[in-house]
């Protein structure tokens, strides 16, 4: 059976009421696995804005297998000392990370920021030798669009990540960069210029769902 982890901050952990990426990206992996597969991961739930915790279960579909390691507000630099334990535990054979925005947001810049990509990738070989990763730049927000210091980050950090990917690449344990969404519209797939709604949720999943297609022959392209 596969194992896949999702990975992220706020736009992969998503909040009361909706179905997430995540579901998405579950939805399709179903029409080519059927049960042979699984999400995992330490945490089940959403982000409650009310309470600003992460205690709902109010998916919008309550029978979505819902395990993931996401969080409001995280990013590389807390993902990082997690991840080992995490893998090791629930045995994921791919991790499907989006991560990013965070970390140059409101802790460190491009450079701290891929040293953080590189210990992330250590420890999960560490506890599997073997895991995939797919991982999806920091795509468009709206931040970037009226920040021009931050958007000049975000421009290096996603040329960073592509270069440590590829360095670290190796054939048992490959490393994917995952190509951001091409037609992504913060006026038209978010809710409030950085978080999915229903269209950006569909095509981030597309994202991942493609790439593991066609790197890997792993499952079928994503149905739109």
């Amino acid at each position: 059976m596969l194992r896949f982890m999702p990975v992220g901050d706020s736009m992969t952990i998503g909040s009361a009421g909706e179905h997430t990426w995540r579901y998405r990206l579950w939805q399709h992996l179903r029409e080519t696995y059927g049960d042979s597969f699984a999400l995992v991961g330490p945490r089940e739930t959403l982000h409650d804005k009310a309470t600003d915790a992460p205690t709902s279960y109010e998916y919008a579909d309550p029978d979505f297998p819902r395990a993931h390691l996401a969080g409001w507000g995280e990013g590389w630099v807390h993902m990082a000392p997690l991840i080992g334990e995490a893998v090791r535990t629930h045995r994921a054979d791919v991790l499907l990370v989006s991560l990013g925005l965070i970390d140059l947001g409101f802790y460190t810049n491009a450079e701290q920021t891929a040293d953080n990509v590189r210990a992330f990738v250590e420890e999960a070989r560490s506890a599997r030798p073997r895991v995939r990763m797919a991982v999806l730049p920091v795509i468009p927000n709206i931040r970037a669009t009226a920040d021009e210091p931050f958007a000049a980050q975000v421009t290096l950090f996603n040329e960073l990540l592509a270069k440590t990917l590829a360095d670290l690449d190796e054939p048992r344990s490959p490393l994917l960069l995952v190509s951001p969404p091409p037609s992504y519209d913060i006026h038209l797939d978010t809710y409030d210029g950085t978080h999915p709604n229903a269209s950006g949720e569909h095509k981030i999943a597309a994202a991942f769902a493609d790439a593991m297609h066609q790197a890997w022959d792993m499952g079928e392209p994503y149905a739109t």
